[in-house]
């Protein structure tokens, strides 16, 4: 399922697009932003389907090794460790999976050199050499080497970040986050399962859909408000030199501590603090730390911040 960090970016994102629209309209960007949360769950059974095309691939050598004029011992009798690994087997048969994939006509076809760079680079690492030389196989060591390959090898390779930018606008920032829910799935499956096994859902639950619409829809209505209270706890600043980016996190975490009464303030902060370090400059944490502390313990005093809960009102 897609986490609440991502789905921040997301707000951050379109709002971000938002502001900086012509005609900006919030039932056209309530809907990108939907959007682009879809393309996250597509990414996702893209990037399962990866490591089958990746294990066909393997297939296909070792039949081709097989048929040689004069083929080796060990290219006659190759070790299948790999072919007849059971979370691969379980991804290729799972029936969702196919379903999704087939109806929305996501396949790696298009990409060959891709699936077999994946190939090589598996076969001279370390981490496939111990699986296959270890003559023990259990379902436990079956899932570790598919989370390393996904973790070490795809959520890495600069190739594939490269097609998936070509692919699609809202893929830039998504592959890390995707490979995340892959492995939480691939730890997630029981070797009893086949084609039944579950997926993760888009979302958690109802509650984080109602989320993020609340959160963006929010955003927008309150802008002029959170604009003046930022402007107000930057005296010594000329808020025109404050960046953007800032400007956006703040009043995204502003909309949270007042508009959503089931998280935590502190969780609140910290999330924008921490995405401030990748989306915005360097000093950018330690900034908008300082303005949302000054500006929160402002809301209290005045009554402005309702939560619903022990704890939640805690910075």
């Amino acid at each position: 399922m897609v986490s609440r960090r991502l789905l921040r970016i997301k707000a951050m994102q379109m709002l971000y697009a938002f502001h900086q629209s012509e005609n900006p309209s919030l039932s056209k960007f309530e809907k990108e932003l939907f959007f682009s949360i879809d393309k996250i769950y597509e990414l996702y059974h893209l990037m399962l389907l990866l490591i089958v095309d990746i294990s066909d691939f393997f297939d296909e050598r070792s039949e081709l090794s097989k048929n040689k004029h004069i083929p080796t011992e060990e290219e006659k009798n190759p070790n299948t460790k790999f072919l007849d690994n059971k979370i691969i087997k379980q991804i290729a048969n799972n029936k969702k999976l196919k379903e999704y994939c087939n109806s929305n006509k996501l396949n790696w076809s298009n990409y060959p050199e891709l699936i077999r760079k994946f190939y090589q680079e598996i076969k001279d690492s370390d981490a496939y050499a111990q699986y296959m030389s270890n003559p023990e196989s259990s379902f436990k060591s079956d899932k570790e080497i598919v989370a390393n390959i996904y973790e070490n090898i795809i959520a890495t390779s600069e190739s594939l970040h490269e097609i998936l930018e070509e692919k699609s606008i809202y893929w830039n920032d998504d592959i890390e986050f995707v490979v995340s829910m892959i492995i939480k799935t691939i730890y997630e499956f029981r070797e009893t399962q086949s084609e039944d096994a579950k997926l993760l859902p888009l979302f958690k639950n109802d509650e984080d859909r109602e989320y993020i619409k609340t959160l963006f829809h929010k955003a927008i209505m309150n802008h002029k408000e959170n604009s003046e209270l930022i402007d107000q706890f930057t005296t010594k600043w000329d808020l025109e030199r404050i960046a953007f980016m800032d400007i956006i996190l703040m009043e995204l975490a502003l909309t949270e501590v007042t508009e959503i009464s089931s998280v935590p303030i502190k969780v609140s902060i910290n999330e924008y603090i921490e995405i401030s370090k990748y989306y915005s400059t360097n000093k950018s944490s330690i900034f908008i730390n300082g303005v949302l502390d000054k500006i929160i313990d402002h809301l209290k005093k005045t009554n402005k911040i309702k939560k619903l809960g022990r704890g939640l009102m805690e910075k």
